[in-house]
């Protein structure tokens, strides 16, 4: 395992010194130290021993020692059914029947940890969103399907190109939170109108004298952009959701200081954007080198706990320049326009 760090510092640096201008994440040999912070399980664990913690393990090991009912709102981000590998491990495609079971191998028991109140968010591609469709609907109450839009992705000559996933929105009863005013896009108004008065109707003016217009949030997201080397919170994880997204996701579906959870943790952006948005946190991750990743991020957080497209309790349009709107302490902000 240190040998395969070892090469990963190496490859890091040598990213490094080919352009000042990428912003990865790098691991350094005294991040090697952060590994002491890792959470391993070996015996039923109660909720503080586990909060803000990242659990180093298999996820079908650790599982039986989560207690239960201790989870608000639960992430899953799991392989998708396709051909990959994640550093040392990889995941085989298999047919759509066999990662439906698989899918049950570590959901079933995961249902015990919810609480009664709890959300569930299921990340998934066009090819495997029927089965995970096919087990939420089993076990809990499905209330929508997140489309968004993932603007890079390869060109195809003889299909269309990939270019969106979907995220299931679940709950485990008719009693749940959910809080749309949290997640408000600040859109551009193309057509400003105005009352008989002569008011604005929806809309307010920026400081750049600019209409815009607060609009509650559905479930087609266009404002999401790929975690690239260019943004502070890229990592080498092949798979890295944004944390522009993790964030629509925690704000609606969770209050502060409730438990947000995510058995697939990765390069740890549930564990950040919980940390940022002042909610408890765990998740577990088999890959050494994806927990330091997390362990940095969140050291980093502590220093700079900003969400990239997330201002002033709004969320902006994509490539949307801050220095141009102008909104700090705006306090057209805190109206209630919206549509």
């Amino acid at each position: 395992m240190k040998n395969v760090i070892k090469e990963h510092l190496k490859e890091n640096y040598l990213l490094t010194k080919m352009s000042n201008k990428n912003k990865t994440i790098k691991l350094t040999d005294k991040d090697l130290i952060l590994a002491d912070k890792l959470l391993s399980l070996n015996s039923i664990a109660n909720t503080d021993q586990l909060k803000n913690k990242i659990i180093y393990q298999d996820i079908f090991e650790a599982i039986s020692y989560l207690p239960e009912k201790f989870i608000d709102l639960l992430i899953l981000d799991p392989p998708y059914n396709l051909n990959k590998k994640f550093e040392e491990t990889s995941f085989k495609a298999m047919k759509s029947e066999e990662y439906e079971k698989w899918i049950e191998s570590w959901f079933v028991p995961l249902l015990k940890k919810l609480k009664p109140t709890a959300s569930v968010y299921f990340c998934c591609d066009w090819k495997s969103s029927v089965p995970v469709y096919n087990v939420l609907s089993r076990y809990l109450i499905v209330r929508n399907r997140i489309t968004w839009e993932r603007e890079k992705g390869r060109g195809a000559t003889k299909n269309w190109k990939n270019c969106s996933e979907d995220i299931w929105f679940a709950t485990v009863s008719d009693d749940y939170y959910f809080n749309a005013d949290t997640v408000k896009t600040m859109r551009k108004v193309i057509a400003p109108y105005k009352n008989n008065n002569g008011e604005a109707k929806d809309w307010f003016v920026g400081k750049d004298n600019t209409a815009y217009r607060l609009t509650y949030p559905s479930n087609l997201w266009t404002d999401i952009t790929i975690p690239f080397w260019s943004m502070p919170e890229n990592t080498e994880h092949p798979t890295q959701k944004p944390e522009k997204l993790i964030a629509k996701l925690i704000l609606a579906s969770s209050k502060e200081n409730d438990f947000v959870f995510d058995p697939f943790l990765g390069s740890g952006t549930t564990a950040v954007v919980a940390f940022k948005l002042n909610r408890h946190f765990s998740g577990i991750e088999i890959n050494k080198t994806y927990c330091l990743y997390a362990l940095k991020r969140l050291e980093m957080a502590k220093e700079n706990p900003s969400i990239q497209g997330y201002e002033n309790g709004v969320f902006l349009e994509r490539n949307t320049l801050l220095k141009k709107l102008s909104i700090q302490n705006d306090e057209n902000l805190n109206s209630t326009y919206a549509l």
